[in-house]
């Protein structure tokens, strides 16, 4: 297979002309693939190193005796089984992770030619590439708030506004909760919940948040006991008419949530909320790279499309509970009587 001199687009423009050639696609992405093993390519079929690109078209033979199987760059990653050309797949990616505020599947499916359907899934399967979990603790100074997304009460009919508020509770009646917890001047982390109890807040802030950092919140009934994990907690009262009290403040995670309801209501209108947690992915995911540039951005996007898989039936196949974290009764207890659930 003939290659190419890596020379990365910066621009889309440059990233459209650049990818066009299926050729340079393969040996991009084929860099990236076998990075770990130093360039040595290997069969996904039986581990083989002896492996020669083909002269007819972008795929790859293994030449050991018993194998002699073809494969394409796609085999092992979220492209696995699609029909679609990797350069209707390279600009897809590079227009979801650069754009701020995302980008429809109406817009995918005029830009780069593939029915809507298809650039559908195609944008929920780089939604699922990029959703990349860390177990290193958020420190310093932290962040933590809750928001729902969904359709407003005002504006529904009557009829319809009784049916879903009774008896829920007020505003999240209607909505998906989605928690977040952001690093002050560093990453955030936020999924969607199916309530702001305290039993499922507390083991995700445990999780995520290091023991001495300093955590702030909103004044929030469900935070109230969080000095008794946390000695460095401190609220904000924001019914109160109170944002900001010296450097305590969640400024920072509203900031997120403004940007996650821009997308949903400026790009994405109308989101299932069995899928909203995919979308609140790819918000963070494009929030945690904020300082690279589009090219490095879009370098780090590919790179985590590698050992995942997402079928069509499995995404369809979601619930609303789907991803979502599940309330514990028995975690980690600072003491014997703190939190006896």
């Amino acid at each position: 297979m003939r290659k190419f001199q890596t020379k990365e687009p910066q621009t889309l423009m440059e990233a459209i002309q650049y990818y066009t050639n299926e050729l340079r696609c393969v040996e991009f992405l084929s860099q990236l693939k076998w990075k770990s093993t130093g360039g040595v390519r290997c069969c996904p079929r039986c581990g083989s190193t002896n492996i020669v690109g083909m002269r007819t078209r972008p795929t790859f033979l293994c030449k050991e005796k018993g194998c002699k199987k073809q494969f394409s760059i796609k085999v092992g990653t979220v492209m696995e089984c699609s029909k679609l050309p990797i350069t209707k797949w390279v600009p897809a990616i590079w227009l979801i992770v650069n754009n701020k505020n995302g980008i429809s599947s109406y817009e995918l499916h005029r830009g780069i030619g593939v029915t809507q359907q298809t650039a559908w899934f195609m944008l929920h399967r780089i939604r699922e590439a990029v959703s990349n979990g860390s177990l290193e603790k958020l420190s310093g100074t932290i962040e933590i708030d809750e928001t729902f997304v969904g359709g407003l009460s005002k504006n529904m009919h009557k009829d319809k506004r009784q049916e879903k508020i009774k008896n829920t509770g007020g505003k999240s009646g209607n909505k998906t909760t989605v928690f977040g917890i952001i690093e002050r001047g560093g990453e955030v982390r936020a999924k969607v919940i199916p309530n702001t109890m305290i039993e499922t807040l507390y083991p995700e802030i445990i999780k995520h948040v290091d023991a001495d950092a300093n955590v702030y919140t909103d004044s929030y009934k469900s935070y109230w006991r969080l000095h008794e994990l946390f000695g460095n907690h401190k609220m904000i009262d924001h019914e109160a008419k109170v944002y900001v009290d010296g450097d305590v403040w969640t400024n920072g995670i509203e900031n997120f949530w403004s940007l996650l309801k821009r997308s949903v209501k400026g790009t994405y209108v109308q989101i299932s909320p069995k899928h909203l947690n995919s979308y609140v992915i790819e918000q963070a995911f494009r929030y945690n790279t904020r300082k690279e540039t589009d090219a490095e951005r879009f370098s780090r996007a590919v790179g985590h499309i590698f050992g995942k898989r997402l079928k069509y039936k499995d995404l369809i196949a979601r619930d609303k509970n789907v991803h979502l974290i599940e309330p514990q009764k028995n975690y980690q207890k600072v003491s014997d009587d703190i939190f006896p659930f």
